[in-house]
Parts: structure tokens; C-alpha cells; sequence
């Protein structure tokens, strides 16, 4: 059955879309990530312009982030003054993503820099998962601990400091703020909510306790990724709502399949299987990008796709 994307310009199966939304959602169930970083390349795979698959992944992020930062509140454990604090740098962010892609875009450049970016991320994301879940495995097979979080690092020594009670810190802004800016502007141009670096760097520079890392995280991409989409959709023209209906409705079956599953397997084995997910799409993208395409060349409105 297929459907017109009228954003897009391109016919897709409705089904296939189903499909790839649903087996994001699963992927999102089961590692507890957004799904962006593997969704939009995907959404290349089939056809569908860069420009038009960021600014429309963006949009479903909102959706899919919102129902669990209402589970978080609901468990108290989202720090809203740590969420405000990181959700100005990735509004800042985010403008600065936009003006970014707006000007390669003006210069027919954009296609190339969003593979590129997802080329180096999802390269450097997923071997630096694969090798950390096999130590995992390596140390629970031979019964090591786990690993304690240093609490005093180079963050306590900045100035400008603020008291964040629900996480029990007291540090400067000015990391959450640079953190922030980061994930902004990757969510300007890749289209992915970013907690693959925000969730990291939350646990292992600002020193967060890991129970309010996620709530936290979901709270501040909900605010970036809709203001991106805002931004996208008011200055690009690239949001395609029938798209994002399609990936949504499938994206919410998965996840309900994905958490079920998640149940059932260690964290090491899940880690490590997103880690060649991960790995297996920067390859074929990378692949995508060294050998000659098919069409050398494309028609196209002067300045755009």
C-alpha cells in the first residue's frame, strides 16, 4: 500500500514505514534510547531526503520522550532545576544547529554533512559501546564488582556554582550548559534527541546519580526537539506530519514489545547488541558515501534538497 509523502516528494510503502517505526520501538523498549540515531538513517535507506527525515524524526522524539518523562515524574525522578539549566544550552543549541543546516542547505551541501555527522557518531557511539560491553561481560564472568563513580572531579572547581537538590549536587552551570548547547545542535542537524551522548555525560562529568539521569534527559529533549522541529518546519519546510503519524503509531506498538523483551536479557548482552546495530548502520552508510551511486546526478529546487 502506498502513500504520498508530500514533504518528502517520494511514494513509500505504508506498511514499511509501520515496520521500521516498530522495530525502532522495539530497539527503544529494549536499550532504553530514543531511537533517533538509528531511525533517520534508515529513513535514508528508503529513499526518504535527509533534510526532510531530521526535521521529521525530530518531531517524533517529542511524542515518544513524553509519555516517559510522565512515568519519571510520577516516580520523582527528574531534577527540573538540572533539566532547565541543560534545556537552555540545547535551546542555544539548537538555534545555532538550525542557522547551521538552514546555510548548507542554501548551498546544496546538507545531505552530505548529516551522513558525515552519522558516519563519525555512530562510529565512535558504537565502538566505544562494543568494547566497554565486552569488559562487562569479561568482569562478570570472572565475578569483579562493579565499578564506583569518582564524585569529586574537574567540574567542582568551576565557578558559578548552583545547588541541585534532587540529584544532591552542588556544581557551576557552565557544564550542563556546554552539554546542553551539544546536544542542541545535534538535534538541530541529526535529528536524534542525543541522550546517547547526554546520558553519559550526565553520569560521568556532571556527576549525576543514575536514577535521575534518564527523566532528566527526556525532559530537557522533549523542550530541544520540539523547538527544532518549530524551527524546521517555519524555515525549511521539511516536517512531513504524514511521515512522522506512520513512524509514530509503529514506534509506540514496539515499544511495548521492545520492554518486554528487555526484561529477560542481561544489560552486557543488550548493550552489546545495540553496539552492532549501531556499528552495522555507520557501515552501510559509510559504504553509501565511498561507492558511486547508481543516478549521478538529481533535479532538484534551486538551493534545496
Amino acid at each position: 500500500m502506498l502513500i504520498y509523502l508530500p514533504i518528502a516528494e517520494v511514494s513509500v510503502n505504508a506498511f514499511l514505514l509501520l515496520g521500521l517505526g516498530g522495530l525502532v520501538g522495539v530497539l527503544s523498549g529494549m536499550f532504553g534510547v530514543g531511537g533517533g540515531f538509528l531511525m533517520t538513517p534508515l529513513l535514508f535507506f528508503i529513499g526518504i531526503p535527509p533534510a526532510v527525515a531530521v526535521a521529521t524524526e525530530a518531531n517524533q522524539i517529542v511524542a515518544s520522550s513524553f509519555s516517559g518523562v510522565l512515568a519519571h515524574l510520577r516516580r520523582k525522578t527528574v531534577d527540573l532545576r538540572m533539566g532547565t539549566v541543560l534545556l537552555i544550552g540545547g535551546l542555544i543549541g539548537a538555534a545555532l544547529g538550525v542557522v547551521v543546516f538552514n546555510y548548507l542547505r542554501s548551498l546544496g551541501q546538507v545531505d552530505l554533512l548529516v551522513r558525515l555527522c552519522y558516519v563519525v557518531f555512530l562510529g565512535v557511539i558504537g565502538g566505544m559501546m562494543f568494547f566497554e560491553s565486552l569488559r562487562a561481560i569479561r568482569k562478570s564472568r570472572r565475578g569483579g564488582g562493579a565499578a564506583t563513580r569518582r564524585k569529586h572531579t574537574w567540574v567542582q572547581g568551576l565557578p558559578f556554582k548552583m545547588r541541585f537538590r534532587t540529584s544532591g549536587l552542588y556544581i557551576s552551570v557552565i557544564p550542563p550548559v556546554v552539554v546542553g548547547i551539544l546536544v542542541g545542535i545535534l538535534a538541530a542537524i541529526m535529528g536524534v534527541g542525543g541522550g546517547f551522548i547526554m546520558v553519559p555525560a550526565m553520569i560521568y562529568i556532571l556527576g549525576m546519580p543514575t536514577k535521575v539521569v534518564v527523566g532528566t534527559s527526556l525532559f530537557q529533549i522533549i523542550f530541544v526537539t520540539a523547538f527544532t522541529t518549530m524551527l524546521h518546519a517555519t524555515t525549511n519546510y521539511t516536517v512531513d506530519v504524514a511521515l512522522a503519524v506512520l513512524l509514530l503509531v509503529g514506534g509506540v506498538i514496539g515499544a511495548q514489545i521492545g520492554t518486554s523483551i528487555g526484561t529477560r536479557m542481561k544489560a552486557e548482552q543488550l548493550r552489546i547488541l545495540l553496539a552492532l546495530m549501531v556499528l552495522a548502520v555507520c557501515f552501510k552508510l559509510a559504504l553509501d558515501l565511498l561507492l558511486q551511486p547508481s543516478e549521478l546526478y538529481s533535479i532538484g529546487a534551486l538551493g534545496g534538497h
